[in-house]
């Protein structure tokens, strides 16, 4: 399994349901899992997913330009760094934005993000 095509296909998921559907990124959290975002921190799946359908728009759509990521830990962790643009409907000039998701293996087939939001993705 090479980590860059899973840090890939987990940023395109993630992604195209935060733009499509954000009711939809549910099933990538966990009850313990933890969002902070401008200082506040969200935790468990239902609450998590409640603020980012707060949040002051309702369409927007990433644009991808960086995708790194590398080994993290001995128990075969990965760190995943995306940049890019968030262009919001009806605005002309898109937003930069930035994440970081640090995975670290957990069962079988699954990476759990341990820092920035604990998202469980099952491959």
């Amino acid at each position: 399994m090479d980590p860059d095509q899973v840090a890939k296909a987990f940023v395109e998921h993630y992604y195209s349901t935060f733009d499509a559907n954000r009711a939809g990124l549910a099933n990538l959290y966990q009850d313990g899992s933890m969002l902070t975002f401008e200082g506040q921190k969200t935790q468990g799946s239902q609450n998590i997913v409640a603020k980012l359908i707060a949040l002051p728009f309702q369409q927007c759509k990433h644009h991808i330009t960086t995708v790194d990521c590398q080994p993290s830990g001995p128990a075969g962790g990965m760190l995943v760094f995306v940049s890019g643009n968030l262009q919001l409907s009806g605005e002309h000039h898109a937003l930069k934005f930035s994440q970081v998701f640090l995975f670290s293996l957990f069962l079988r087939c699954a990476w759990i993000d341990l820092w920035s939001e604990q998202i469980l993705f099952t491959i």
